[in-house]
Order: structure tokens, then sequence, then C-alpha cells
């Protein structure tokens, strides 16, 4: 059954990145002190908004993610500072799970052991890869030695829940490197590993070298390899898969993400930002010029809403569901009763072995998660 109280996180966009990478499709600008100043201060306004509208009903925040972008352009103290008049303005639970995403290059042992202090007790560093020439290929600027500093550091400041970022299908990118990048990715000891297989999008750096043909696409057999070679590896390590791209040690799964996947609830905050909040799905305006010019005006940045109607929310229940390597509830299936075109799409799938139902729930099969966004697309 969904339930009808759920948990609710906060997002909150931090639009800057020092440079671009080539894969990169995402809202962003180069960061600036001065653009940093007006969007600081455009988030205050925002916080201040929504806190007097009571969009949480008064239940506490399980979880805050702070995403980008890269969050660590900003300093220490301003991160410290936009999580204070979160705090302010909603209700936290004690035990919230506060993430930050990081770039290795951009945060030191001081600033990290202030973020600590201030009540981070999560860091999400985008590794991506552990070979510096694939790095150099997509646009990154960073060495296996930066990464191994940052992760030590965050670990001496006392974060204890650490999470690391790859990319497989990278330009030039072979299984025999992908391999050594877990490995040595094994060796900083993170509590969470993300797994992204590489997809060149429109609008981005890889995409116009593809046009020209330096670059070609991503070899699918290659990177069904390279993700098979990561679930042997990490579970070897005992590290549990439990979503299509996340491993986890036990009691590690990210708290923020699973909202996402369990029909949980989340507030989004920043430029570009998406929300879901008491069956309505709508995401701030992308400009940050126009974000700035609406929450000047007193107004809240939104541009795009829609109510969920019942139907709506079971049938997008059971797709973002299926991401979890656990599935559904097979129950979950008998509430669309009256619409049974759901019903009869996962009896093909389950017919196809693209799923497969055991102990009462319904999930992917190794050659359904090959194919889980066509399958999505099919049921939703």
């Amino acid at each position: 059954m969904i339930p009808t109280v759920r948990e609710v996180g906060l997002y909150i966009h931090v639009p800057f990145c020092r440079s671009r990478c080539h894969f990169c499709a995402f809202t962003l600008q180069i960061y600036r002190d001065d653009r940093a100043a007006a969007y600081l201060a455009s988030l205050q306004r925002e916080i201040a908004l929504y806190a007097e509208q009571n969009p949480f009903g008064g239940r506490p925040l399980t979880s805050v993610y702070f995403g980008g972008g890269t969050p660590t352009t900003l300093r220490p103290d301003r991160l410290a500072d936009i999580f204070a008049h979160i705090r302010n303005a909603f209700p936290v639970r004690r035990d919230a799970e506060i993430t930050l995403e990081a770039h290795p290059e951009t945060v030191t042992a001081e600033g990290l052991g202030l973020l600590v202090r201030a009540g981070f007790n999560r860091i999400s560093f985008g590794i991506q890869s552990m070979d510096e020439h694939e790095l150099i290929r997509v646009g990154r600027r960073s060495s296996l030695g930066t990464a191994r500093r940052a992760v030590e550091a965050a670990r001496l400041a006392g974060f204890t829940n650490i999470n690391l970022d790859l990319m497989y299908g990278l330009p030039g990118q072979t299984v025999e490197s992908w391999l050594a990048t877990l490995l040595e990715t094994l060796s900083l000891l993170p509590t969470h590993i993300s797994c992204y297989a590489l997809t060149i999008e429109e609008g981005t750096s890889l995409n116009v070298a593809r046009h020209r043909g330096e670059v070609v696409e991503p070899d699918e057999e290659r990177q069904n390899r390279m993700e098979d070679a990561a679930q042997e590896v990490l579970a070897g390590a005992g590290y549990v898969r439990y979503e299509l791209s996340n491993y986890a040690r036990p009691g590690f799964a990210c708290r923020h993400n699973l909202l996402y996947w369990t029909d949980g609830e989340y507030l989004g905050l920043g430029p570009s930002a998406q929300s879901y909040l008491n069956d309505y799905r709508f995401g701030n305006v992308e400009n940050l010029n126009t974000y700035h010019r609406l929450l000047e005006a007193g107004r809240i940045p939104v541009e795009a809403i829609e109510r969920l109607s019942p139907r709506q929310r079971l049938r997008e229940a059971i797709v973002f569901g299926l991401r979890l390597i656990e599935g559904i509830d097979q129950d979950l299936l008998k509430q669309d009763a009256d619409h049974p075109s759901v019903t009869e799409a996962v009896g093909r799938l389950l017919e196809e072995a693209l799923l497969e139902s055991r102990a009462g729930r319904i999930r992917l099969t190794e050659r359904g998660r090959r194919v889980a966004d066509s399958i999505a697309v099919e049921l939703i």
C-alpha cells in the first residue's frame, strides 16, 4: 500500500561549479563571488517564504540534501549559514541525514571540520574515475591523490558516512581500467558507492564532440560488462546493491534518495530544483536572474506545477519502486484494479522475463535492469 503519512526531505540546488565537465547537462554557472552572494540572498528569501506556509504540515525533515552543481564552491561558513536558516525555518529530526555533494579539489580539512560542527553528517564526492587520463578526457580537474586526500580529510573531520560517485563508459575507458577504479575506490573505505553509466546528453561538450566524430557513443555491451563487474566486485567487498546505480554497506543506504523511490515527499529550493509535495509536482525556474527577480518581488519561483491523481501517484510509485533491487509489493497492483492496463503490462513483462515475482514482490530481472528506462516508459 502507498503510505498515507510520508517522510519528507529538503533538496537545495547550488548552481555553481568551477568549470563544466564535458558530460554535464545540469543547470549551473561558473562560480563568481557576486553570483554566490546574490544566490544566497535569494535562497534565504525562498526559505523564509516557504516557512510562512508550513509546507510539511509539521512533519520534521528526515533528510536535507545539498546538490548541484558543486555546493562546495561556496565557502564552508556560507553552507553552514544556509543550514542554520533551514533549521530555524523547518523542524529537522535529530537523526536526519544531512548530505553535501563535493568536488575533492574544493574542500579543506579546516572547512570540513566546520561543516561537521554545523550539522552535516554525510558527504558525497564526485570522483567519477581513478584514472587521470579518463578524467582529462571528460574535463575533470582532479587526481587520484586529490581524491584520496579529500576522503581522508573528511573522515578525520568526523564524517562517518561517505559516498563516492563513479561513472563507467567514459571515453577511452576499458573494463580493466574500470576494475582498477573500483579496487582503488574500495581502498578508500566509503560507506556508499554510486555507479552511473555515461549517457551523452544534448547540450553537453561530449555531444558536440560526438557530432564532430571525436567521441563515439558508449558501447552498450562494454557498459553491461562494466555493470556486471561492479556488482561482482562490490558485493564481494560487502556492499549491498539496493538500487540500480547504488551500493551501500548495511545501514548506509541514502535516505534522501530513497524518498524518490518509495513515494516519499521532498521540497526543492534553488534554481531548477524539483519538488513533490502534497500530491503536487512542481519545479523552479531554471534561469538564475529570473529566480532572483521573482524572489525579490516576494514570489515563490515556481514555473510548472501538476497535481497527481491517485492513479498517477500509484503508477509513479510502481515505476520508481522498480528501481529498487527488492522491487515493489505486488499488492500495489491491486490498487489499480479499475485501470487494468498497468496490470496487463506487468503481466507481459513477467512473461518476457523482464520482471519476476518472488516472495510477494515484483522486481526487475537482471535482463530487465538492462532496459529499465524502456520498462518505465511502458508502465507510466
